[in-house]
């Protein structure tokens, strides 16, 4: 993302806080392209935000800074919602105080938003918006709703309605920075990723993505653990396709009126995933446990036609192509 982005711009500034759930050491991390400065500091403080802005005026802004943990977001609320939504107005601000206008924001997203999306009867076809999963109903392990099938996540077409806080802050950021934007006079992109994997990811924190816990697992010679009844599904999607994708943004007129869904557009389920690990690796056949997590959905896969149309831009790694690269990538990494 950095390389792609110093490539395209005169001059790159990260800012980043370096949190230890993400990162062992805090440290310039290699993978961050030399071309790039990199300031250590919390985008929920206002005086980084005015250190920032004393050197430059951006004329794009690719908004990353969030808090990401679905099922952590639950029980640590105000964490999430200080760094997603805090740090949005405290970015704002900044701006306002300086009158300047950025000519562009990015905000990366998340499907998440969505929460259980819409989903079709089976007879006679009519769309309907189940809700969340109760947790009563989960533990009966009842975990589809009866008659009805999932839909692919469609930003033009699915009303958002999070099941989990992690969720609600995302479109929070959304519907602050649309806001501020029409009130400015600037334009906003908004990609709504899937669940994104890929080389540089943290090993070391589990909120990030099943995909390199499951590796690691199956490194260690362990039969992966699957919850519910492993027909979870979910659109993995590599991280150099979502790089693609915010580069694409950031030098793109979008419509300010949807957001744009960033994925593969196929349905994997977690047992399938678990499989092919565990195959790459000789480890044992995963195991079904019946557990669940509470804010999960059921199914998320977006609806990528849009997004292809409008971007120019097209996911590139199949989920195969992309498990090999990042288990090559953790290979190198663990040993």
């Amino acid at each position: 993302m950095s390389t792609k982005l110093a490539d395209h711009f005169d001059r790159v500034v990260v800012i980043d806080s370096l949190h230890p759930q993400i990162h062992a050491e805090r440290k310039r991390p290699a993978e961050l392209d030399p071309r790039v400065e990199l300031m250590v500091a919390d985008v929920t403080e206002a005086s980084t935000w005015a250190q920032a802005l004393e050197t430059t005026r951006p004329e794009v802004v690719v908004h990353l800074a969030a808090e990401t943990g679905t099922g952590q977001s639950l029980t640590e609320a105000s964490r999430h919602a200080i760094a997603n939504v805090l740090g949005t107005t405290r970015m704002l601000d900044a701006f306002a105080t300086v009158s300047h206008v950025p000519e562009r924001f990015v905000l990366a997203s998340s499907r998440a938003v969505y929460g259980e999306g819409a989903w079709r009867s089976r007879n006679p076809g009519e769309v309907t918006y189940p809700g969340q999963r109760s947790k009563q109903q989960l533990e009966r392990a009842e975990w589809d709703f009866p008659g009805l099938e999932p839909l692919p996540m469609d930003a033009e077409k699915t009303i958002p309605n999070p099941t989990s806080i992690y969720g609600a802050t995302k479109l929070t950021q959304e519907q602050i920075l649309r806001a501020w934007a029409l009130s400015f006079g600037t334009t906003v992109n908004v990609l709504r990723l899937q669940n994104v994997y890929g080389p540089g990811q943290s090993l070391t924190n589990s909120y990030t993505g099943i995909v390199s816990l499951f590796i690691r697992m199956a490194k260690e010679g362990k039969s992966i653990p699957i919850y519910e009844d492993g027909d979870i599904g979910r659109d993995f999607v590599f991280i150099d396709d979502v790089a693609s994708a915010i580069d694409k943004a950031t030098r793109t007129n979008l419509s300010q009126s949807f957001a744009y869904d960033v994925g593969t557009g196929y349905k994997t389920t977690v047992l399938d995933l678990a499989r092919i690990i565990a195959k790459r690796y000789g480890a044992p056949e995963p195991h079904v446990n019946g557990m669940f997590r509470n804010g999960d959905v059921r199914c998320a896969v977006a609806n990528i036609d849009r997004t292809v149309r409008e971007l120019e831009w097209r996911p590139l790694k199949s989920v195969g192509e992309g498990i090999d690269q990042l288990s090559e990538w953790i290979d190198t990494q663990l040993g």
